[in-house]
């Protein structure tokens, strides 16, 4: 029996800067082989683009949330330093609370490691979610690359897709790329001729250990769009595969997600042979070969939007933005805010047993009877029309989202009709990610709520379809 990928989703943010706006700022641009790199929104981190990947995967395969019964995270930047983030992942998908969960981090390694476990324990329905978004100092050549994403991956037997072979070779090579107890930013002692070999050396033993073969594409970590390409002699591999499967260009730097994004790209582009080649400081790499025989389910969401310019961009990373003030907000504690989880993260609406209405929070009386019940809980499908929309312009938010509004200025909130099983429609507010107007068909995505006392709240907002 075959074990290993049966589907695999991707997501990158729609925001893109390009290399000319770090030129024009700082005279120069130190991330060779980058035209422009993603960035996330004020609302998004490497939990919610996790959460885009993984519902990708998931509807790529056909599977549901309460299949999963293995799931694992892996990043380089998670939100919290210290907290098991596949709780509040699984809670954003609708996993079953008794999933087995594993979390890999302190590494770029860490996707391929997340992917080695998996395929390692064979589980009947495992899904492995790596999500990265690194960051340096404004004016640093690892901050100029700094891109983001997630790709996720359903693994489980009767596979199209298998791993034929895999090596790891590790050495000590301290100070190449780490980030400081504490720190937010990347950074490396830069040390020229050490680095590439920390960088190529450990690369090319690691896929020495493997059966190559005639490879259509070569995931490989980018850090940057040249030393892959630096690598490829010590690795025995040609730079037109490893071209195949890069995503540095357009996506910049993502991380632990760099190679797992190379995989994805190259499966949806028709490769049957893969080489995935990671690298973490330290210094270790990963090397696999993946072979597909069959149709390998896709949904690859990679593709850029908006263009920002070096300011926005700068808000946008929290650079340039104001602190929350003091006083004056809704305040609601994280366990209030526990409470309504079902329906922040699953939307779980309400139905009167008696009339049939949907309440949404399903709490008080009945929307329609005003009878109090004990309603049926239905988790809803996330769809729906825009019944009336404002904006919160500067100045006109409670304190908690001062953070969100300085980093992305005025943003939307809507009265939403949800899509309901009975062709009903069940009515909440909701924030809106871009622009929707009355009328417009909506679908729910997780985001940043907002953050107090240290604690993140996360929960659903709209974007148009």
């Amino acid at each position: 029996m075959s074990y290993g990928l049966t589907a695999v989703g991707a997501y990158a943010p729609d925001y893109r800067i390009a290399a000319e706006e770090f030129e024009d700022a700082w005279d120069s641009f130190h991330a060779p082989g980058v035209e422009t790199t993603a960035v996330p929104d004020a609302d998004e981190d490497a939990l919610t683009m996790g959460w885009e990947a993984a519902t990708r995967a998931l509807d790529a395969g056909d599977a549901s949330p309460e299949s999963v019964d293995w799931l694992a995270f892996a990043s380089t930047t998670p939100p919290l330093e210290e907290e098991d983030l596949t709780a509040r992942l699984g809670s954003l998908l609708g996993v079953s609370t008794d999933a087995t969960r594993r979390v890999f981090t302190g590494s770029t390694r860490a996707g391929t490691q997340a992917l080695d476990s998996a395929l390692t324990a064979e589980p009947n329905c495992g899904l492995v979610v790596v999500s990265d978004c690194p960051q340096g100092e404004p004016h640093d050549a690892r901050e100029h690359a700094a891109g983001a994403g997630a790709a996720a991956f359903l693994v489980g037997p009767d596979a199209p897709v298998v791993v034929a072979d895999s090596a790891t070779h590790t050495e000590a090579y301290p100070g190449t790329r780490f980030r400081e107890r504490g720190s937010d930013t990347v950074d490396s002692i830069d040390a020229g001729t050490y680095d590439r070999n920390a960088f190529a050396r450990p690369l090319g033993a690691a896929v020495d250990g493997v059966e190559t073969g005639d490879l259509d594409a070569a995931a490989v970590q980018m850090p940057d769009g040249k030393q892959p390409y630096r690598a490829a002699g010590a690795m025995g591999v040609e730079t037109e595969t490893i071209h195949a499967a890069e995503t540095v260009s357009t996506l910049g730097d993502t991380g632990a997600a760099s190679v797992p994004l190379g995989l994805a790209t190259a499966f949806e582009d028709g490769a049957e042979r893969v080489l995935a080649a990671s690298w973490g400081s330290g210094a270790g790499a990963d090397a696999l070969v993946v072979e597909r025989d069959g149709d390998l389910p896709t949904a690859i969401s990679l593709d850029a939007g908006e263009s920002v310019s070096y300011a926005a961009y700068l808000r946008l990373r929290g650079e340039i933005t104001a602190e929350e003030p003091d006083g004056g907000g809704a305040y609601v504690s994280v366990p209030t805010w526990h409470r309504s989880l079902p329906q922040r993260h699953r939307l779980v609406a309400g139905r009167c047993p008696d009339c049939g209405t949907y309440t949404f929070p399903p709490e008080g009386a009945c929307r329609g009877c005003d009878t109090l019940v004990e309603f049926e809980e239905v988790a809803l499908a996330g769809t729906g029309t825009v019944e009336a929309k404002t904006e919160i312009g500067s100045g006109g938010a409670p304190p908690e989202f001062e953070a969100l509004q300085s980093k992305s200025g005025a943003f939307g909130v809507a009265i939403v009709a949800f899509d309901t099983p009975d062709e009903e429609t069940a009515s909440s507010p909701a924030m809106v990610v871009g622009d929707a107007a009355v009328g417009d068909e909506v679908e729910s995505v997780q985001r940043k709520i907002y953050t107090q006392e240290g604690v993140t709240r996360y929960g659903f907002k709209v974007q148009t379809t």
